[in-house]
């Protein structure tokens, strides 16, 4: 099983750049596991916020495999505590074992054809954190839920 983190933009920010590969690095121990960034559309001004969605999805969407389990990180989703979020990794890895993906949209969000293809939605927190934040924040509660399976001692309860 793979696990990928699809973003919709690139990191530019030194801080960003530099925790994702130590959080990448460390869960490289525990699965295979992947960014892919997918270029920010050009010369979108005269595009509405539903056009931009729309062009944004067909590029989610041709990262995507018919048999991928996809999780929109979206402001709507459940919520989950880190030891919850361990076990939905875990009940995924022991039951169905096929790739996950989870995605991060644009500015505006999804497109509905790709609301339709996921088969769930997360939210981080109540809160909305910058598109460059969240893929940090996620991939340290990615490697906090291996820790959890592992029973190491990364996370205090």
């Amino acid at each position: 099983m793979k696990i990928t983190l699809l973003t919709v933009g690139k990191t530019d920010v030194k801080w960003v750049k530099e925790g994702l590969q130590l959080y990448i690095s460390r869960l490289s121990h525990y699965v295979k596991f992947s960014m892919v960034e997918i270029p920010e559309l050009k010369n979108v001004s005269a595009l509405s916020k539903d056009e931009i969605k729309s062009r944004e999805g067909e590029l989610i969407l041709k990262n995507i495999r018919p048999d991928d389990h996809v999780v929109l990180l979206d402001e709507r989703g459940d919520m989950f505590s880190s030891i919850n979020f361990a076990s939905k990794i875990e009940n995924h890895i022991s039951r169905q074992g096929n790739d996950m993906i989870f995605v991060v949209g644009g500015a505006y969000g999804f497109s509905e054809p790709v609301y339709s293809r996921c088969n769930s939605k997360i939210s981080l927190s109540k809160m909305t954190f910058s598109h460059q934040m969240v893929r940090v924040i996620f991939v340290e509660q990615l490697y906090r839920a291996f820790t959890i399976m592992r029973g190491e001692p990364y996370h205090h309860e």
